[in-house]
């Protein structure tokens, strides 16, 4: 070993000057990089520090403290001093990933989806700096950093309507077997709502995200190779996990509709859920940790060849802040109609309320047609309830997130049948102050079907994007019971006057 040199004064001097014009550049790439992606910096402040996100930055701040290990210990370093190469890989990802986000800002505006854009294009930005072998080892990393993001809400919503209904019809056939017709897929759907509570990690599609970061985070610390047999495994676990959903919906179904003891059905699901979701977590890692004896000889690796292009530095920085000029948010074309006039019955007593400045930026940002907000009374039972006429699914929104920003905590939120074909949603609500109890209720109604299940409203749109849905978001001045006769006479009448309009 040679003992360490002290550099003099004037070679420190003499080696900054010979870098300080490529850290302007760098800094320069760096401005501009920032300056394309300003628009999601908002959403990821607000993902930082809501309260209803708590779960992801407790994940957050885990990996962070191991990417500072990671850091302490040399396995990860960023020569930000020296000119950027245009590895193929991660030169592809960094500028594909920015068409991409600028696409999806101006078409789309999904938040989750923008910033998993930002978060993998600026992964590929920093494999300019490194090398690919580098590059390639802090993939899983990465990746599960993007995965702190809320997907789990976006797996219910897009993900969970189809999975939960190809679950129920695979009950549904497997009770068939054993000669137990009565249960319908409408039945279970109900059953598993009205027993799940909410942001348990053991529900089937929420599983999928904690299963996904789990998976991501030992193949990082165990150092595996992202090739094909990764994938295998990954798709492996994915079965694995939804089959320990199957399982548990099956014995929910059982306990509560075959043996007729909801008690039981309410005891096994958490102890259901966990004990599938650990078995698949196992198993996972037993494969993951096993040795492979034919490792395929394809990965997903960046080969360590780049393009040779003269003065990449500034050229890639002109390009990033050409880019970054092009930025274009979604127009705001909300609240462009007049509101419907609502023929409620005689006994139903209204008066318009004005719309709070938050729900008014919220409903012209998502394209809402109109929004009414009324004050009710109704047989003794009081409370505001707003009325939310949209052909997009963005003008509608889960209004337990709306609750939860008026300062309500939430305590519970199930599905209720008040009729056959009339499915809605009981939300119970805790004022943290006070501790006063509030009762609310909310649906989606088209004029030929009527759901409680925010997926279903959004898939509705794939059948019939022309399709007018109303939001229905009533809460009560007092906390009462869901099933009290007279809040269900008022679902009803609220019910056939919303299909009334709708009709005509």
């Amino acid at each position: 070993m040679f003992p360490p040199r002290n550099f003099s004064r004037s070679e420190i001097s003499a080696a900054f000057q010979l870098c300080a014009p490529q850290i302007v550049l760098n800094l320069l790439i760096g401005g501009a990089w920032l300056f394309l992606y300003r628009g999601i910096f908002d959403y990821l402040e607000l993902v930082a520090v809501r309260e209803d996100f708590r779960t992801n930055q407790l994940v957050l701040i885990g990996i962070v403290a191991l990417l500072l290990w990671q850091i302490h210990t040399g396995n990860f370093q960023l020569e930000f001093h020296a000119a950027p190469r245009a590895y193929r890989v991660p030169l592809a990802l960094a500028l594909g990933g920015s068409l991409l986000y600028l696409s999806a800002e101006r078409l789309l505006d999904i938040n989750t989806l923008s910033a998993t854009l930002f978060g993998l294009a600026s992964y590929g930005l920093l494999g300019l700096w490194k090398t690919p072998r580098s590059w390639r080892a802090g993939l899983p990393a990465a990746l599960l950093l993007v995965g702190v993001l809320p997907f789990g809400d976006h797996l219910q919503t897009f993900v969970g309507y189809p999975m939960r209904i190809f679950t129920a019809q695979l009950v549904r056939d497997g009770l068939a077997a054993f000669h137990v017709t009565s249960t319908g897929v409408d039945t279970i759907l109900v059953l598993e709502n009205g027993v799940t509570q909410i942001d348990l990690p053991c529900s089937g599609v929420k599983s999928l995200w904690t299963g996904a970061l789990f998976f991501l985070a030992v193949t990082w610390l165990e150092r595996r190779r992202l090739d094909w047999r990764w994938v295998l495994i990954g798709i492996l676990f994915g079965v694995l996990l939804f089959i320990a959903n199957f399982v548990r919906v099956g014995a929910l179904v059982v306990a509560a509709q075959v043996l007729n003891l909801p008690l039981l059905a309410e005891m096994l699901h958490v102890p259901l859920g966990v004990l599938g979701f650990v078995g698949a977590c196992a198993a996972a890692v037993g494969l993951l940790k096993s040795k492979n004896q034919n490792s395929s000889a394809l990965a997903f690796a960046a080969r360590d060849s780049f393009f040779s292009i003269p003065h990449f530095s500034l050229g890639f920085a002109v390009v990033i802040a050409a880019l970054a000029l092009l930025y274009a948010p979604r127009p705001e074309t909300g609240l462009a109609h007049p509101a419907p006039v609502w023929n409620f019955p005689p006994a139903l007593h209204t008066q318009t309320l004005p719309l709070k400045p938050d729900e008014l930026a919220m409903l012209t940002r998502d394209g809402a047609e109109s929004a009414t907000r009324l004050r009710f009374e109704w047989q003794g039972i009081g409370g505001s309830m707003i009325l939310v006429p949209s052909r997009t699914w963005r003008a509608h929104h889960r209004p337990e997130r709306c609750f939860e920003v008026f300062g309500l905590q939430l305590n519970d939120s199930r599905a209720q049948l008040a009729a056959p074909d009339f499915p809605l949603r009981a939300v119970t609500l805790r004022d943290p102050h006070s501790d006063a109890r509030w009762n609310a209720a909310y649906w989606f109604q088209a004029a030929t079907q009527t759901t409680d299940d925010y997926g279903t409203r959004i898939w509705a749109d794939t059948v019939a994007p022309a399709q007018r849905w109303i939001l229905v978001s009533i809460l009560f001045d007092q906390n009462i019971a869901p099933d009290d006769a007279r809040v269900i006479a008022l679902y009803h009448a609220l019910h056939e006057t919303i299909a009334q309009q709708l009709m005509d």
